[in-house]
This record gives structure tokens, sequence and C-alpha cells, in this order.
């Protein structure tokens, strides 16, 4: 009995179909904009080997496979993606690359893969590495091969480290981030002076508070912002006070070149910020202590109602101060009138203060603050509150006088003096605030920059 020829290109119908789908990639985005590309490249030969083997039943499936600009030291591409998908559901027999790496590079990341066609029955075929992952040898070839693989990919990595430590070496911005202060002409930062004035700006209030904090806060009040015009907040000016290119240098794996590019902050500004955090925070804090203003000032007052002001004397070369009444001051003060007209302002601002530590300990006092804040945070948890609250109770003697009043500010609203001591009056509500202030500061962040 004679067997008729199949004409080409037609299979048997005893022959088991097998669905291939072609996977290509490319690590950058050059040409990709071109009629014909790279990629395109890659799958018309996988397509040819595809065509070649249909009397095998190879039979191409319809939706494409390519990432173009993806590393293939990653797994972490959308068209691979979207091929493990299909082959988690079935959908795919065969897979089909140029060379192995176009898959990956990495043995481990490859391993995995490997893993997942073995599960689903599905193979893997290189058109210019002739092997079939199903046998042993296959796989000890896949392997020999996707390790040269490796190799190659560290010798790049190597050698683009290199070309990056030899730039900087020299002085040359490698890309990334633009900082504040600068723009980017030629691939060299050029100065934008507007931003300069405020990298500056943020310089010299960190020299003059010598708080992060504070210096956060009234760069806020001033309005100041950062590229994407948002007010600066406490890590743009951390990370100002020590971004090395505002002083003309460059920075590669703890060396440092002078840069390229212009300075913007001078030499002597950029040292007195660096001298500060030498200082312990309560040396700073007793520094500004004695300069800043009364902690009490325009919330303490006298039965009479009539406000008592801050004032002081030295006697024996030590400062002694006091909040007094203006009619004290004047000097037409009457005799004992029942009125308390001067008080010392240590004594009376450590009760105050201990008043309002003691508010914060206070568990009816904590729940009612998170209830309040929730209106304008409702993702606040209750340990929050706790948490925030008492982070600022062993701090608070770290705290600067400027900070320390704005806390008082905030939770008092008034203090009377009068013969039978002082009546302190608190102002709950401004609890919530404080709280949402204090959980958007890090714990070491807050006690750097106190």
């Amino acid at each position: 009995m004679s067997r008729r020829k199949l004409p080409d290109g037609v299979m048997p119908a005893s022959v088991k179909k097998l669905r291939c789908a072609v996977y290509t990639r490319k690590s950058t985005d050059e040409g990709l904009d071109k009629e014909f590309n790279t990629l395109d490249a890659q799958r018309e030969a996988c397509e040819a080997y595809v065509a070649s083997q249909r009397a095998e039943g190879w039979l191409l499936v319809r939706d494409r496979y390519d990432d173009g600009g993806f590393s293939g030291g990653t797994l972490e591409r959308p068209a691979l993606k979207r091929l493990l998908a299909d082959i988690e559901q079935g959908l795919i027999d065969v897979i089909v690359v140029y060379k192995i790496d176009r898959l990956s590079r990495s043995l481990m990341d490859f391993a995995k893969l490997v893993e997942t066609m073995e599960a689903h029955r599905v193979t893997f075929v290189s058109v210019t590495q002739s092997f079939n992952t199903t046998t042993s040898m296959g796989r000890l070839t896949l392997n020999i091969l996707l390790s040269f693989a490796q190799f190659e990919r560290e010798v790049i990595g190597e050698r683009i480290r290199d070309k990056v430590a030899a730039s900087k070496a020299r002085g040359m911005w490698m890309g990334g981030k633009v900082p504040l202060g600068y723009d980017v002409a030629n691939r060299k930062l050029v100065v934008n002076e507007p931003e300069a004035e405020r990298v500056r700006r943020v310089f010299e209030l960190f020299i003059k508070t010598s708080s992060g904090i504070e210096t956060v806060r009234r760069l806020q009040a001033e309005g100041v912002t950062s590229k994407s015009v948002k007010l600066l907040d406490k890590g743009d000016v951390y990370k100002a006070l020590n971004l090395r290119t505002y002083v003309g240098e460059v920075t590669h794996k703890g060396n440092v070149y002078r840069g390229e590019h212009q300075a913007i902050v001078p030499r002597d500004l950029w040292d007195q910020a660096h001298r500060i955090p030498q200082v312990s925070p309560r040396t700073r804090a007793a520094q500004h202590r004695q300069h800043a203003p009364a902690l009490l000032k325009g919330l303490i007052f006298g039965v009479d109602g009539r406000a008592l002001s801050p004032t002081q004397c030295v006697k024996n070369g030590r400062i002694y101060r006091y909040y007094v009444a203006q009619r004290v001051l004047k000097g037409d003060a009457p005799g004992d009138d029942g009125i308390v007209h001067r008080v010392s302002a240590a004594e009376i601002e450590i009760a105050v203060v201990d008043q309002v530590r003691a508010l914060l300990r206070q568990p009816e006092i904590v729940a009612g603050t998170w209830l309040a804040a929730r209106t304008e945070a409702p993702d606040l948890k209750e340990d929050e509150v706790w948490e925030a609250l008492a982070r600022l109770d062993p701090l608070w003697g770290e705290l600067f006088p400027a900070e320390q009043s704005r806390i008082v500010r905030t939770l008092v609203e008034r203090v009377v003096i009068g013969p039978a001591g002082a009546d302190i009056r608190l102002r709950v509500e401004g609890l919530a605030g404080l709280v949402r202030d204090l959980t958007a500061i890090a714990p070491e962040a807050l006690k750097a920059a106190a």
C-alpha cells in the first residue's frame, strides 16, 4: 500500500498541535522607534523557526510578548509577566527565543522560570542554541550557557561601575534626580538662581535656629517650596544640609571630588551649619534658651486681668527672670492690694510645663485627643497617639525654647496668678494638632533636630 505525500506546510491529522509563543527583549529603548528594530529582527528569526517546525505540529500564537527597554537581570518585565500568566493558564506549549539571555541573564531567575515551565509541561527553545529542556543533557547545556550569560552581565555591570567612578572622580554629574537649585543643560548641572536662594535660606535658618524642626517650621511659614512646588519638609531640609553638590563637590563611595558644576552655598555657610550637630542637643538648647522669648509671654495675667510682662535683672553675674505687672515696671504700683505683681519666671514656667506634661499622660485626655484628631486623620490609631505623646515627654528638656513655646501656646489658654497660687487653664483641643505634628516626625529625626 503506497502513502500519499502531504503538501508542504500541511501536518498529518495525528500530529499533536503545539502552541508556540515568541518572546523578545532589548535592554535599552534605543532604536525601538525605527520601523524595523531589534525586537522585530528577533521575532522574524523565531517565527521562521516555528514555521520550519510546522510538520511537527508547531503553531504560532497570536499574542506578542515584547519587552523593549528592560534588563535581563530582573523578572519585573510586563511582557514576561503576561507570558508567565498565559503559561499558568495552559495557553502555551513552547517558548521560542532568539537567544537564552533574551529570557534571562540570571541563573537563579532562569531556574525559577524552568520550574514554572516544567510544572506546566512547557518546553523552551532557543533558535540559535539548539537544546531541549526536557532532557538532563539539555538542562546541563542550558546551565552552562546561562552561567556565561550571567558572567557577561556581571562584567558589563563592573564596566558601568568603573565608568561611573572614573566620571565622578572628574567631577561629572552622572544623572539622577536634579537637586533643588540646579537645572540640567548639555548633561551638566547649571545654577537656577531663584531655587539657589531657597537652598541658601535653608542653611541660614538652620544656623540661626540650630534646630531642624524649627527650620522646617519657618521655611513652611515663608512658603519655601521644592522643585515639585511642595512645601519643604524635614526630609528635604536634612537632605539639603548634607548634599555636597551645593558646595561644588561630587561624592562616590565615601570619596569626595571637586565637581564641574558651580557651588551655590558658600563654604563658610556650609561649615557653620555642619558645626552645629557636633554640639549636643542639651548644650545647644541651653545656649539658645537665654536668648529665647519668655515661655509664657502673652499668656500670664494677674487676678485683675492685667498682663504680666517678662523682665530680667543681673546680680553677681547671674540672670534672674520675672513676670512683672506693667504698673510695677512703670513705678506706680499700689501697696498691698492683694494682687500679685511679680512672680519668678523659672518657678511659674516649671509649674505650667509640669501641668502640660501631666496632661499628656492622662488616659482620658489621650482618648479624647485620638477622637478629635481622627476628624482630619481617619487612619490614625489610638496607640499611635499614645506613642506620639509619650515620645515628647522625655525629650521636652532637649527641645529648643521656640519649639517649647509653640507647644505651650497650643495647649495653654491662660495662666492667672493670685495670692493662692496659679490657675492654669489648658486648651485640650490643641492636643489634636500637636499629635498630628508629632506623628509626622520620626523619633530619630526629633532627637537629631532637637
